[in-house]
């Protein structure tokens, strides 16, 4: 899996409204041309709700 930085999430989530879903979030870093393997680490988080960008961030760098 490629590396993901926390500058690569936010622009991946630029111009999310939160509470966001995780499904939304994984839609959104799509259509902003995420890399393939930041929008699988969205899909496959435990958690499905998120209240902002850090609630994010801290779900996908937290546990590294």
């Amino acid at each position: 899996m490629a590396t993901i930085s926390p500058i690569d999430l936010q622009k991946a989530l630029k111009g999310a409204d939160y509470p966001a879903d995780q499904k939304d979030l994984a839609r959104l870093a799509r259509d902003n041309g995420a890399d393939s393997s930041l929008v699988e680490r969205i899909e496959s988080l435990p958690k499905k709700k998120f209240d902002g960008p850090n609630d994010v961030s801290q779900a996908v760098f937290g546990s590294e």
